[in-house]
């Protein structure tokens, strides 16, 4: 297992992997925007209305990553713009994905 993961990214105790994310619901568009302190950003298109935008950040986690969206799992920070993903792999993820062409930089 590599121990050179990224700030917002931190093997969990009981397996997989625990990220820290800072969501902004109601973007103009869903995409990875950058760092917010030593969370990942994301911008989502969903309302934070209905649970929309907690099901939206799933399923754009999991497309990310190349998991199933039943492996991403929002621990807490349900009803708050910071929120605790457990991932449910046995491998550590590619972090390259969300490197700086994720991240929408030259």
């Amino acid at each position: 297992m590599c121990t050179d993961h990224p700030v917002f990214a931190a093997p969990a105790k009981n397996g997989g992997w625990r990220l820290g994310l800072w969501v902004q619901p109601g973007a103009r568009k869903t995409e990875v925007a950058g760092m917010h302190g030593d969370y990942l950003k994301i911008r989502l298109q969903a309302p934070a209305v209905d649970n929309k935008a907690n099901s939206a950040l799933t399923v754009f986690v999991s497309r990310i990553l190349g998991i199933k969206a039943s492996q991403v799992v929002i621990e807490s920070g349900h009803a708050s713009r910071q929120k605790n993903l457990l991932l449910d792999v046995e491998e550590e993820p590619d972090w390259n994905v969300f490197s700086e062409k994720a991240l929408g930089k030259p």
